[in-house]
């Protein structure tokens, strides 16, 4: 076991575990930050994808020893009042149907928005197209990213 200092959610942590113990896990079960979901645990759902120093990144197979002093940022911590611009296209598009995928879905939308902020269906296609929902409403996926394009700060 080792003892990590991890800067999440603008918020300071420590995490006495295994090296190889997935952020994933850290942040679930030692954290209590469970909004990041468990879906596939090979990186290829999107399910658990979180910001590493802004990028989106799959916390089941990232190993909390490769943090470092990067700051990760949740679901949980994309906005105090769930009112960042993506969570609010997702609610007027009314994307979700189960939800489960959606936490993940939405910090990729956010990434994207983060460095193109007019993307085009392609752009969106191409980085939402690592994310897998179940219910198939990949459509208004991309319709809230477009949504939320038009509401993200310029």
């Amino acid at each position: 076991m080792a003892l990590y200092k991890l800067q999440i959610n603008g918020r300071s942590y420590q995490a006495d575990v295994e090296p190889d113990t997935p952020l994933l896990w850290v942040l679930r079960d030692n954290l209590g930050l469970v909004g990041t979901k468990y879906g596939c645990g090979i990186a290829q759902c999107g399910a658990c994808t979180v910001h590493v120093n802004g990028e989106a990144t799959r916390s089941c197979v990232m190993p909390v020893s490769a943090i470092g002093t990067s700051k990760v940022t949740t679901i949980e911590g994309l906005s105090a009042e769930g009112n960042h611009p993506v969570q609010q296209a997702w609610d007027e598009v009314d994307v979700p149907q189960c939800g489960y995928c959606q936490a993940g879905q939405i910090m990729t939308a956010a990434a994207l928005l983060k460095r193109n902020a007019k993307p085009n269906n392609d752009e969106i296609d191409a980085a939402m197209s690592g994310n897998i929902c179940r219910c198939g409403t990949y459509h208004r996926i991309r319709e809230a990213v477009k949504v939320a394009s038009t509401k993200t700060a310029k």
